[in-house]
């Protein structure tokens, strides 16, 4: 398994016989199985299902969700418990990536040097919250560097809610663009620097990615769609690459903008690529999440 799916993968468990990604939209849903996606699509949620939040409870109508999850995915009679990944919306989450001079071998100790360095950064209290973590392997000559990803206790605890009535277990959880990390092109060289774009409804998610090492995550939400708003975050991320990492960008890769999107950009564009189909502003995690175990 490549570091990119090892990052995207942060809670784990024996494979699920269900992955579900959630929006505002809708739920994107599969079935893998034999390296295949199986049964696979896409039922949206009526207006106002979800709406997603990093503080506030994001399912405001569970009827109308637990509906359309009984409609993809109904009980047998059996009631056998059931085996789900499930993948969330980015502003759901916070992802970090923390630099450590050294970094502890407890897990324990891990874990209580994450929380500490995370707990005046976030909008919800770190005691009370779900954290995750990968240590990715260390750059020749740098600190160790931290993926941590954040999601406060009542927000997941009522999305695995939503899925524990239907009887499912939630084995592996993690967030849309982190699951969507195994679809990203590959590095043009060693050491090229891709800067990723994703934009869902209003979300817009910027990751960098020097080689398969996450350098920087940031998700915004934007008050409007327009490029001069999208422009205002991807220009620091720039300023980011060239000021932090002493290179430029060599790629900027897209998804969820139509074609002609950030035109005036000049930079190399390519886009998400997925064995199993066209990864788009919903459904991008869950395809990332396909590659990565059939990887």
């Amino acid at each position: 398994m490549s570091i990119l799916s090892q990052i995207s993968r942060l809670v784990k468990d024996p494979p699920p016989s269900h992955v579900f990604e959630l929006s505002e939209a809708g739920i994107a849903y599969a079935q893998p199985g034999n390296g295949q996606a199986g049964d696979a699509g896409f039922v949206p949620f009526a207006p106002g299902t979800l709406v997603v939040s990093p503080v506030d409870d994001n399912i405001h109508k569970a009827d109308a969700a637990a509906a359309v999850l009984k409609y993809i995915a109904p009980l047998d009679s059996s009631r056998k418990r059931r085996r789900a990944a499930l993948i969330l919306p980015d502003y759901a989450a916070r992802v970090s990536v923390l630099d450590f001079d050294s970094f502890p071998s407890s897990p324990e100790e891990q874990l209580s040097l994450i929380r500490f360095r995370l707990k005046k950064t976030l909008p919800f209290d770190i005691d009370s919250a779900a954290v995750s973590y990968f240590a990715q392997p260390a750059e020749k000559g740098s600190t160790i560097e931290v993926v941590a990803v954040i999601v406060a206790l009542e927000i997941i605890a009522r999305y695995e809610a939503l899925f524990r009535a239907m009887n499912f277990h939630a084995g592996e959880v993690t967030t849309s663009s982190l699951a969507s990390l195994p679809l990203c092109p590959p590095a043009t060289r060693p050491g090229a620097v891709n800067v990723v774009a994703k934009l869902s409804a209003k979300t817009l998610t910027v990751m960098v990615l020097r080689g398969e090492t996450l350098k920087l995550f940031r998700c915004v939400a934007l008050e409007d769609v327009n490029e001069n708003q999208i422009l205002a975050v991807l220009q620091p991320t720039f300023s980011y690459v060239e000021d932090e990492l002493s290179q430029p960008a060599d790629k900027l890769t897209l998804c969820g903008f139509p074609p002609s999107a950030l035109s005036a950009l000049r930079f190399e564009k390519d886009v998400l690529r997925s064995r199993y189909g066209a990864p788009g502003p919903y459904n991008a995690g869950l395809l990332g999440f396909l590659e990565g175990a059939h990887n």
